[in-house]
């Protein structure tokens, strides 16, 4: 079992003081995670950060004093490299592009069970990015319902169009060189240059931006 200083550090962020109280609880008895502060508004929050950095964020979006898009937006402002998963809830749909342009790798929903969340963290923790599947299929419909197709697609190749989808799916960069045959640093290139051609700076926003723009059917 891991130790207390070799645990990774997280911050809650929430209004809801029995919300935050229960996760706590339920993260700190996970083996690899602790949490070392929580606070109830983005200012809170961006308080909390010139104190102590840590290694992940789980941060809600509707707040008074401070809601999460701009809490994400001024702490990435300072902190660029810092992790945070969005806590979500249903109806919020409208909130996820700009939570995916302020910097934000992850969203959960907040009734998730805690094997989904513990999954968010690992993956997000490890570089990666990480939407709830229940959450994602909201976005989906949402996004299905306003969206204009665009025609970013003509500009990508058949075999970037091949691996958006893959990505889109949830597989690294490792399982998508597995399935189509080819090397993971074949899919680097690839990946990098789909980021590029749709002015994505991230996984979370390339996710978003193709489900807006109809590429990818999920």
């Amino acid at each position: 079992m891991a130790n207390i200083q070799s645990k990774r550090k997280i911050i809650i962020v929430d209004d809801h003081t029995l919300f935050r109280n229960g996760l706590r609880i339920l993260l700190n008895n996970m083996e690899n995670y602790r949490v070392i502060a929580e606070a109830a508004n983005g200012k809170q929050f961006l308080d909390q950060l010139e104190k102590e950095m840590p290694d992940l964020v789980l941060l809600d979006i509707n707040m008074p004093v401070m809601d999460g898009i701009e809490a994400a937006t001024l702490a990435h402002e300072k902190y660029p490299e810092l992790k945070i998963i969005t806590l979500s809830m249903y109806g919020e749909e409208d909130y996820y592009y700009k939570m995916v342009n302020a910097g934000v790798k992850g969203f959960v929903l907040k009734n998730s069970d805690i094997k989904e969340v513990k999954n968010a963290l690992d993956v997000v923790f490890d570089g990666g990015s990480f939407f709830s599947s229940e959450l994602l299929q909201n976005l989906v419909n949402s996004l299905r319902s306003t969206a204009k197709s665009k025609e970013f697609h003509t500009e990508l190749s058949e075999r970037e169009m091949e691996i958006l989808i893959l990505i889109c799916q949830g597989l690294s960069n490792q399982e998508i060189g597995d399935k189509l045959f080819i090397s993971k640093r074949t899919v680097d290139k690839h990946r990098a240059n789909i980021l590029e051609k749709s002015e994505s700076k991230n996984t979370a926003q390339l996710v978003v931006y193709a489900i807006k723009n109809r590429l990818v059917e999920l």
